[in-house]
């Protein structure tokens, strides 16, 4: 499907815009920007970190030393919409990524290889050495890569494909000086009233209070602190907002 847009550049000193039409290929559906829901299906946060980065062969890459990253997901699999909070440290360069942007989940367990699924905006430089992206976004989802079928790495993905398995998925970012990857984590499911409810209330079932009160033994520690450090997250923009 080809479709025609009318792009127009400016002169670096300011001379009026010359308009000119172009045929591009363009992707059937995509991604798009929405309101976050008043309710979500799951939630998961990551801590991701440079001594988990694996190249496309499946060998560690270490990315950037000292650089740390939070990514949190609100996940509504009934309506296709995730909502993002993402925080990278000490990570410096340029972004860089064959994908339409530099900043994913891949469909990849721990130490493994495998193809982004969703693109998510750059987080942006604050200066204060962090870099910070939030919003949400609706499916279907496109990515900009392709598989080996000729077909976008997003086309058929759906939500509760992280909602079955999400130890298989991870999130990262890439940089020029850091291809494989700045930074990478596997994703950790959190409460879903952490989001809303500081870990209680009418957001969370039952079952989902029993699941925090086992945390410390099924998560572990790292899970119970990427699950207190999404809370904490959540609040602190509540706040702001």
């Amino acid at each position: 499907m080809t479709t025609k847009r009318t792009i127009r550049t400016l002169t670096i000193g300011g001379a009026a815009a010359a308009a000119l039409t172009l045929v591009v290929a363009a992707p059937a559906a995509a991604e798009t920007t929405v309101p976050e829901p008043s309710t979500f299906t799951s939630a998961f946060t990551v801590m991701a970190t440079p001594d988990q980065v694996i190249n496309n062969d499946g060998v560690a890459t270490p990315g950037e030393t000292g650089a740390t990253g939070t990514f949190d997901f609100r996940i509504n699999s009934d309506t296709e919409v995730i909502c993002y909070d993402i925080t990278l440290s000490g990570v410096t360069g340029d972004y860089m990524s064959p994908a339409k942007t530099a900043t994913h989940i891949h469909q990849a367990a721990a130490g493994k290889a495998g193809p982004p699924r969703i693109a998510f905006p750059n987080p942006v430089d604050q200066g204060d050495g962090t870099r910070t992206s939030s919003g949400c976004l609706q499916g279907p989802f496109t990515t900009g890569v392709m598989n080996d079928a000729g077909a976008d790495t997003g086309t058929g993905f759906t939500l509760a494909q992280i909602e079955a398995d999400p130890a298989g998925f991870t999130g990262d970012t890439h940089t020029a000086s850091f291809a494989a990857g700045v930074v990478r984590g596997q994703l950790t499911q959190v409460p879903v009233g952490g989001v809303d409810t500081g870990l209680g209330g009418a957001a969370a079932s039952g079952d989902q209070d029993s699941g925090l009160a086992l945390g410390a033994g099924a998560l572990g520690l790292t899970g119970v602190l990427g699950a207190a450090a999404f809370v904490a997250v959540r609040r602190h923009r509540s706040h702001q907002a």
